[in-house]
């Protein structure tokens, strides 16, 4: 039979195939059926039937329907729409459809479905599906030597193969270097072999990645939809921009949220945390966000959750206090958590408006876990989703709460027989902090729409991000062994899509006295994670404030630097924003041909500049710091050279960690600022990594107003680009700024530093202007002063 080759775009009226499938390849043939609203192909089989339907060049997603099932098209993650040029070629023995990109290959006889991607295998399937007594399950190929990551947040190597890994969202107290089960758990896997392949369903389940030592991925699920997706990418970045693309885009948070936050469990009264504020200003410390956690509510642990309401004992004027807070550049954060107690003011409302989730007969169902005899609200029925919003709008509007705190949302304690609107306990608990967090920005966008939410969660899903869930890593232990894998579950969640994962900085859970050490690395260390946050048991304090002389010096050091770096930092949430790829990435990002590392997550790479190497265990004299390939690395702090491609040993310090600067780099800063309402780039700092093996170089700032949600869309904006070149005895360098119709041109005092410069240049020129400089000798640094206007293209000429 000659190969038919079919060519459909798929915009418009578009075309469903259908493919008569029998267990002899004469009889498997393709053929155009009809026309359909939705776009895909579809295999019958014995036991069911297979549809493909076709997202990019790049994604392609399946499901398998068993017989006597129909197809749910309800995804939780997906967000993409469906809609290019497909491409299905048929012969005797095989149908291939898909684009230039990515296609699925289907063997007839035996059956057998395969992805490639440029040519490349990506992944097979092995068995198919398979139904158990208790589960039903997909399984696949693997190559014997690709590394798999993904599953959501654990501590067992960046690596998860060789693990059975628990879809049960739970939390795990005081975790240290081992931890198969937490907060977050995602039905999804991502490759060495740089593709991803995302099970699109929400029940509980397993992960099954190589356990047996068979070459064998396995997904299993009590329920639900046998839907995946295969996403390819030509690289990690573009990896990550596809994923990204499927799942929805992280929106960019309110500037305020990259400063420094004063939290702790917690602030009993209006007093105390009045006081605790007022230190950081006595101290000079800045500051840009307090952080109120249970006692908010109720003067005890236990027997008040779900009351909703300030404890008028504690805290006689929280409005005023909420207000005054906002006049120092300090905003306001409450915690809540989706169980209302038995006990609690709101119980007897909650079960009159039927907000809480029920049992077979309809009525609340009540139980027991820790903090007392408790309902959930269910956020699935629409009359809770209105009630529970009602809370957060009122508190948003009345009291000028900046953020929320959503806490014990996998849900923590969630029986088996309780049910949603939408289905069981099981069937939802996955989906409960995500769909809590949708809640939450929807409700912003509604109610609120001028203001980025702040949203931090314990728990979610597959595409939580663009919800602008902000994860952190749950309650780790304040130990040594509590700092280690802190970097594995941050870069572990980035490639996931949820690139904001950070730590409670310090550790939160035990801790029998206070550890300056372990204290001071733990935050020098935040300073290259996406949020700051201090945040402990309060029986040792996580603030600098309460800290002795010298804690407090070398913590204020690392905050100061935390608001130098402003302007870096909301560049790489921008990109992150825009391309889905995170602020911190494991080393293979740079350099994906070195093997050994493939599985390296004790030194990482903060945005494309910063090579950083956190201290995670006492008294470390020395460090050995692989440096990717390629490039040449200078000591952020004493400018030393370092050539890349090879491990080297570097000695440490106690005020900061070994962070390292990549050649030709452009890094913008600014001045200590004390909060963020103060924050601009009127007087910008502009480091310029001069490396003689780089030629050619680029960087760039991101600027808006740091609150209007999509500014870069709205045109508010302003992106001011860096480009350098150098040749033979000139380095030149270009600033051009990209300006958004909404954003109003402005001049900068730019402060332009260039280092490595080992001799006094022979001229410089801005513009057509000769300038003087100052050359430091000692420091091999060349500092240009220039003003700069948005509307014209400045370049600078250094002739050596």
């Amino acid at each position: 039979m000659k190969p038919r080759f079919f060519s459909f775009l798929f915009f418009g009226i578009v075309t469903f195939l259908a493919f008569s499938c029998k267990n002899t390849s004469s009889d498997f043939i393709a053929n155009i059926d009809s026309y359909q609203e939705d776009r895909f192909i579809e295999i019958p089989r014995d036991h069911g039937k297979y549809i493909f339907k076709l997202y990019t060049d790049k994604i392609i997603e399946t499901s398998f329907i068993p017989t006597g099932e129909t197809f749910n098209p309800q995804s939780h993650a997906v967000v993409l729409e469906k809609g290019i040029v497909s491409q299905l070629t048929e012969t005797d023995k095989t149908i291939v459809y898909g684009s230039d990109g990515i296609q699925v290959h289907i063997t007839k006889e035996p059956f057998h479905i395969s992805y490639t991607y440029k040519g490349k295998e990506l992944i097979s399937e092995k068995d198919g599906y398979v139904k158990t007594d208790s589960t039903e399950i997909l399984n696949f190929n693997l190559d014997k030597e690709e590394v798999i990551y993904g599953a959501g947040a654990r501590v067992v190597g960046m690596n998860r193969r060789g693990n059975r890994l628990q879809l049960y969202n739970r939390a795990h107290y005081g975790y240290e270097t081992r931890s198969e089960l937490m907060n977050y758990t995602m039905p999804l896997v991502l490759s060495s072999k740089t593709y991803a392949v995302h099970f699109d369903n929400a029940p509980i389940g397993f992960l099954d990645i190589d356990s047996k030592k068979d070459n064998t991925l396995s997904y299993e699920t009590i329920s639900g939809r046998k839907t995946y997706q295969v996403v390819a990418g030509d690289d990690w970045k573009d990896l990550m921009d596809q994923y990204t693309d499927l799942t929805g885009k992280q929106p960019l948070p309110p500037r305020w949220a990259f400063g420094n936050f004063a939290s702790r469990f917690g602030y009993h009264s209006e007093k105390e945390t009045k006081e605790t504020v007022a230190k950081f200003k006595n101290d000079s410390i800045p500051l840009d966000a307090v952080i109120l956690d249970i006692y908010w509510f109720g003067k005890d642990i236990k027997g008040h959750m779900g009351n909703f309401e300030f404890l008028k004992d504690s805290f006689p004027n929280p409005k005023q206090m909420i207000n005054d807070f906002k006049n120092q550049g300090v905003k306001t954060i409450l915690i809540t958590e989706p169980f209302v107690l038995s006990t609690s003011k709101k119980w007897e409302e909650a079960v009159a408006e039927k907000v809480l989730g029920k049992d077979s007969l309809g009525n609340p169902f009540a139980y027991d876990f820790y903090f007392g005899n408790t309902g959930i609200i269910d956020i699935y029925d629409q009359k809770g989703a209105a009630w529970f919003w009602n809370i957060y709008k009122t508190y948003t509007k009345e009291y000028g709460v900046a953020g929320w705190w959503g806490d014990l949302g996998e849900p923590e304690v969630h029986p088996s027989a309780l049910l949603h609107a939408t289905g069981s306990a099981d069937e939802v608990h996955n989906i409960y902090g995500h769909d809590w967090a949708r809640l939450v920005q929807e409700g912003y966008q509604k109610d609120f729409p001028e203001t980025r939410p702040f949203i931090l969660m314990r728990a979610g899903y597959s595409g939580s991000q663009r919800f602008g869930m902000i994860p952190w890593s749950g309650d780790v232990s304040r130990s040594w062994g509590g700092l280690e894998p802190q970097t594995e579950i941050a870069l572990s969640m980035a490639i996931q899509g949820l690139g904001y994962m950070h730590s409670d900085l310090g550790g939160f859970a035990g801790g029998e006295k206070f550890d300056a050490e372990l204290y001071t690395r733990w935050l020098q260390y935040g300073v290259f994670q996406p949020i700051y946050r201090p945040h402990a048991q309060e029986h040792i304090a996580p603030e600098p404030v309460f800290h002795d002389k010298k804690t407090k010096e070398l913590a204020k050091k690392s905050i100061e630097l935390r608001y130098q770096m402003l302007p870096y930092n909301y560049t790489l949430a921008f990109e992150n924003n825009q391309t889905g790829v995170p602020l911190m990435r494991p080393l293979f990002f740079e350099d994906a041909d070195t093997k050994e590392l493939q599985t390296v997550s004790n030194t990482y790479l903060w945005g494309d500049n910063f090579l950083v190497s956190p201290i995670v265990k006492s008294g470390v004299a020395s460090k050995d710091v692989y440096f990717p390939k390629g490039s040449n690395w200078y000591d952020f702090f004493t400018g030393q050279k370092y050539e890349g491609g090879r491990y080297i040993t570097v000695e440490t310090a106690k005020d900061h960690i070994p962070v390292f600067v990549k050649g030709g780099s452009f890094i913008p800063m600014v001045e200590t600022i004390q909060h963020t309402e103060v924050y601009s780039t009127e007087k910008l700092i502009v480091h310029y990594y001069y490396d003689t093996n780089v030629e050619n170089s680029f960087g760039k700032l991101y600027d808006d107003d740091g609150k209007t949600p999509n500014a870069y869309e709205k045109g508010k904006f302003e992106i001011l680009n860096f480009e350098s070149k150098s040749i033979d005895n000139k380095l030149s360098i270009d600033f051009k700024a990209n300006t958004g119709n909404g954003y109003a041109k402005t001049t900068r005092k730019i402060s332009l530093i260039v280092h490595n410069i080992e001799t006094a240049p022979k001229s410089i020129t801005v513009g057509d202007k000769t300038v003087e400089a100052d050359w430091n000798e000692k420091d091999k640094t060349l500092s240009i002063e220039f003003d700069l206007n948005s509307a014209v293209i400045e370049k600078v000429e250094i002739i050596f």
